[in-house]
Parts: structure tokens; sequence; C-alpha cells
């Protein structure tokens, strides 16, 4: 009876093509059919029609999430932002998991528990491990030895180098200066009173490749790569937290030479001015002890974070010793969108592509926004195909209508940006930004 449905609905479609409702509602019966590309090709076609229209929105994040597209996902998710329900925020958490963000999905779950307390999912509890909601538990005084022996699943060893991170020359150079040389000439740096070791902030728009290149400096070196997210540390304890913390310095400095990356930084580094509960204060200040070495040494030690907001980086973090060289990473110029699309569109159907012509039309996306160009351009033509019978390859004018309906994510954050460039730059922390907008003050 709902096949017959379906099909009533098509063909009053076909009569009605701009009948926004009609086609929500076959969009919808065919979720409900686990027809999920048809569904999104609906949906897609109301957000044409019909910009930001929340219903279709949020339809074609759940197409995507169900066809297991999601980092298609996540950017409508994040559009949505506060508008989604319990159950899509829990999508969203999930897709994120899979993209292995979990200091994100960390962080969207606690304003879902915030919501309703008494919610629970044991799924994702279990991937983030948070304690007291049926995770695992925490790194505790009795559990730190322990915890060196069984923490594999968050320590490893990189086999990527810089050689494989297309572009990004000058961040390539500034890390390499500041914590490569030291480890691979350890006795000239020595000659000069260097110690090997430091940090580096990390800084720019979403998806543009922070945490890779901070991956690749653990494989230069050939030193093990320890990713730190907020759920790795934060406990419901008072206190454990801050044991959390010291036990993951200790296991960096047992296996030194190491990398320690500390994703999403801002929200373990925030200002201290603006806190008001007093037990994360404690927990920065316990950070900013771990990383002055105080009774141990971090020697061998490099310390990598990232953030997408910089100015809410407490100020101390940046004092000699800690977060002392601040970077900002760009969006990718056009050899290395040449270079994502390629690797992006490897494996796929493709008719004759310009690879640097396209390139060439995508400015200040993002590596994130040109995944989600290509697999809304993916969705478009199995849609086509599955009309057709027959496999239909991507083309350039594909990839250019799916960069018209994906705007670049990083505008928004250049907007931010450029505000603090201009007005708050005393220090000419923010330089690099004005730089990239061509802005001269």
């Amino acid at each position: 009876m709902t096949n017959e449905t379906i099909k009533n609905l098509e063909e009053a479609l076909a009569l009605s093509p701009d009948n926004i409702p009609l086609r929500l509602h076959l969009a919808d019966l065919m979720m409900s059919e686990k027809m999920y590309a048809e569904a999104g090709a609906h949906y897609s076609t109301v957000l044409e029609k019909s910009y930001g229209n929340k219903k279709a929105s949020t339809g074609l994040a759940n197409a995507y999430y169900q066809q297991f597209k999601y980092s298609a996902a996540i950017i409508i998710y994040e559009q949505l932002g506060d508008d989604l329900s319990q159950a899509d925020g829990i999508r969203f958490v999930k897709c994120l998991i899979k993209e292995d963000s979990m200091a994100e999905a960390a962080a969207v779950y606690q304003k879902i528990i915030a919501a309703d307390p008494f919610f629970r999912d044991e799924e994702i509890d279990g991937y983030l491990r948070l304690p007291g909601h049926g995770g695992g538990s925490s790194m505790e005084d009795g559990d730190e030895e322990t915890g060196s022996d069984n923490s594999s699943w968050f320590m490893e060893k990189p086999a990527t180098k810089f050689e494989d991170v297309g572009g990004m020359q000058r961040v390539k150079n500034e890390i390499s200066l500041k914590i490569i040389q030291p480890m691979k000439n350890p006795e000239l740096y020595k000659a000069f009173g260097k110690k090997t070791g430091g940090g580096i902030l990390l800084y720019g728009p979403p998806g543009c490749g922070k945490t890779y290149i901070a991956r690749a400096a653990a494989g230069e070196i050939d030193a093990k790569f320890i990713n730190i997210g907020l759920h790795d540390i934060l406990d419901m304890w008072i206190g454990n937290s801050e044991k959390n913390l010291h036990a993951i310095f200790e296991l960096a400095r047992r296996n030194a030479p190491c990398v320690l990356f500390f994703d999403e930084v801002d929200a373990m580094g925030a200002s201290r001015s603006d806190l008001k509960q007093s037990a994360m204060r404690h927990v920065i200040n316990q950070f900013l002890a771990e990383m002055d070495g105080v009774g141990a040494s971090n020697d061998g030690v490099l310390i990598l974070a990232a953030t997408n907001a910089p100015w809410s980086v407490d100020a101390a973090f940046r004092r000699p010793g800690r977060f002392d060289r601040v970077i900002f990473v760009e969006p990718p110029d056009e050899k290395s969108r040449e270079e994502i699309l390629r690797s992006a569109l490897r494996n796929k159907p493709v008719g004759e592509i310009d690879y640097k012509k396209i390139a060439q039309s995508l400015p200040e996306y993002s590596g994130a926004d040109i995944n989600a160009i290509i697999d809304i351009a993916t969705e478009d033509k199995l849609v086509s195909s599955l009309q057709s019978g027959k496999v239909e390859a991507i083309q350039p004018k594909d990839l250019l209508k799916s960069a018209r309906q994906h705007k670049p994510t990083t505008a928004e954050w250049f907007a931010t940006a450029r505000n603090y460039a201009l007005y708050a730059n005393e220090s000419g922390l923010y330089d690099d930004i004005l730089k990239y907008l061509k802005i001269k003050k």
C-alpha cells in the first residue's frame, strides 16, 4: 500500500513540481520506507526552491546519516545548531564519532544531557567513555601505571609525514623550526641552550587539516602520537579531571619522543576570567602546571593544540615555554584543493574533469567543504543513475552545481576572525588573518 502511495505522490508531484509540502511529504514517506537516496534527492530539491527550509535540512542530514555519509550530514547538523531535536542531536553525535571528532561529539552530547539529565545512550557513552554515564572508568591514582599499559587505544605511531600533506608549506616550516629540528639536531640546539619540546597552537577555520598536520609532525620524527579530546579529561567527580590530565602527561613523558595533541583546546583552556565554575579553573591551572613541567621534565614531549577560537584561549597558555608559537592554518590553497579533489574522486565514476579549473572555482573552501560538495554531486548522480538504469559519471557541471548549493563554511569563521584581527590585535597575534584577507591596517 505504501509503495502505491509513493507512486501516486510522485505522479502528483510531476504535475505540481513546485509544491513544497507535497515534496516534503513524499520524502518523509520514502525515509520511512528506507528509500534514503530518493528521499535525500527530494529534500535537496526543496532546499533549492526554499533555501534554509528547516524540515528539508533536517531530512537531508538524516538521509545522509542513513547512507553513512557522515561528513555531509555533520555540515548540515552544524548549520541547524540549537534547532536540532534530541533524536537528531544523537545522530549528530554519532556522525561526529564516526568521523573521529570526539571532542565535538562530547560537547554536543553534554548539551543533550544538560537539557535532559536523565537521558543516556549506552552506545555513545561507550565510545566517549564518559565516567558515570555507563562508559569506562577514569584514570585514577591506582590505575595510572595500568593506564600506561592499556592506553594504546589513544596512542599511535603515525606513518604520515609532511610529504603526505599537500600545501601548507608555511605551517610545515614553522612546526619544523619549533619542534622537528630540535628533535633531529639535539646537540646543536643543546649548544644554544634550547631544550627539545615546547608547544604550538594551531588555529583557523574548521575542516582545514589541523589534526592531520599534527599527526604528520609526529610521523616526521618517528614519535608516538596521542590525540586528546575534552572527553578524555573531564570527569564528573571533583579532582578526577586533574588526575586524568596528569596521567596523560605522564604517559607522554614515559613514551618520549611523543606528540600530545589537544583538539579544540579552547574548551579546556578557556579564559579563566570567563569561568564561573571553580572546578574548571582548577583543570586549567593543572594544564598550565603540566605544560611547565612542574615536578617532571617535559623534554621530548611536544605539545600541539588546535582551536577554531584562539580569542577564547586564556592568554596564560601563550607565555614562553607553553604555546609560545601560534600558527594560522588557512583554507587549502589552489594546489591543495586540486589534490583533495583528486583524492576524494578516486574510485568514483567521473567524466573529463579539469581538476585545476574546478579547484580555481573553490576559493576559501576547506577540505571538509570540498568533500561535502563531492558527496552532494555523488548523491545527485546516484539518483539519476537509478532513474536511467546505468552508471552516470560525475561531470564538472555537477561539481559546480554542488558548489552553488554548498557555500564555504569558512566564511562565517572569517567574519568573526576579521573583527578580532582588526579591533583586538594589539600584540599582532592575528596579523596572518589580515594578510590572508588582504586587509591593510
